[in-house]
């Protein structure tokens, strides 16, 4: 039987006095209330309930059963109602994931503005170069980098691209000299951010490298490269939003400002737009708003920076 049904059918007898005004009060005929606190006893095993023509009394394990019953089902009201909240109001925990640098560079500001607005969400930031599998690894929201739309189930909402272009110290370029077209990079010491997406060819738009130079360093963190990079180990390919500011600062320099790589783009993933609660949908909408302008200041400081050419 429907536990959970025969306990709202017997706490409404309990409350209404009688069989007939329960029915009433639940849409029910008064033969079908009575069978379902029958089917109660039964399945219980007790009785709840002692019945004269004129009157209803609790028996002593109905007593205390009420009491039970009137928690649970206030308990089950309560978690209803917060689920059912959860689509208009945010709150509770979301789990975000996203590479290292953006993570660094933006994510982070954004999702203290974000906090601000909606301090009922707390954020769980994860950083990592890894796409995760969102279901598996328990994320809300991913913030990944692709150069088509993801080929899967989940929702992707483009939130713009990003460029990477190639960077050295000027110490470095002292020394070895400035690279004048792709192929002359072969020639010099290359550091490599280990990431998939820039393996197997560079492809400038115009013109591809296929055999990329030999690197002489490696490192999983974008930032890392950075440091590695000023100190003069080698050139560099930097996504925008991490060069942008050592190449303000003259920290780095570009080396051939015609080409950057032809541009990534930023999508929100997420499981489902069924059901989708709140915290999730102003989260992905904060980011639509306030991410692809920060891209665009980005991209416009590595027009504005100057360059060896």
């Amino acid at each position: 039987m429907d536990t959970l049904h025969g306990m709202r059918v017997f706490v409404q007898v309990v409350e209404r006095g009688s069989f007939t005004a329960a029915a009433q009060a639940l849409d029910l005929s008064t033969a079908q209330v009575s069978r379902l606190i029958g089917d109660l006893e039964q399945h219980l095993q007790a009785r709840l309930l002692q019945r004269t023509t004129r009157r209803l009394a609790l028996t002593e394990t109905g007593e205390r059963y009420l009491e039970r019953c009137r928690q649970i089902l206030a308990q089950i009201d309560e978690a209803d109602a917060e689920a059912r909240g959860a689509h208009h109001i945010p709150s509770g925990r979301l789990r975000v994931h996203t590479m290292t640098g953006l993570g660094l560079q933006h994510l982070t500001p954004l999702i203290a503005r974000y906090a601000e607005r909606y301090p009922q969400v707390v954020v769980e930031l994860t950083l990592a170069q890894r796409t995760p599998d969102l279901l598996e690894d328990g994320h809300d929201v991913t913030i990944a980098f692709a150069r088509d739309l993801p080929d899967s189930q989940l929702v992707a909402q483009r939130l713009g691209p990003v460029y990477s272009v190639l960077c050295a110290a000027p110490s470095y370029l002292t020394q070895y000299g400035i690279p004048q077209q792709p192929s002359d990079l072969q020639r010099h010491r290359y550091l490599r951010l280990t990431d998939p997406l820039y393996r197997g060819q560079w492809d400038f738009g115009d013109e591809q490298l296929d055999a990329l130079p030999a690197e002489c360093f490696q490192v999983n963190v974008a930032e890392a490269l950075v440091k590695a990079a000023q100190a003069g180990m080698g050139f560099c390919l930097l996504p925008s939003f991490v060069a942008s500011q050592p190449l303000r600062e003259g920290r780095l320099l570009r080396i051939l400002p015609k080409h950057r790589l032809r541009a990534l783009n930023i999508y929100a993933l997420y499981p489902s737009r069924r059901f989708l609660d709140a915290k999730t949908r102003t989260w992905v909408e904060f980011l639509k708003a306030e991410l692809p302008p920060l891209l665009q200041a980005d991209e416009a400081v590595l027009d504005d920076t100057h360059y060896w050419a």
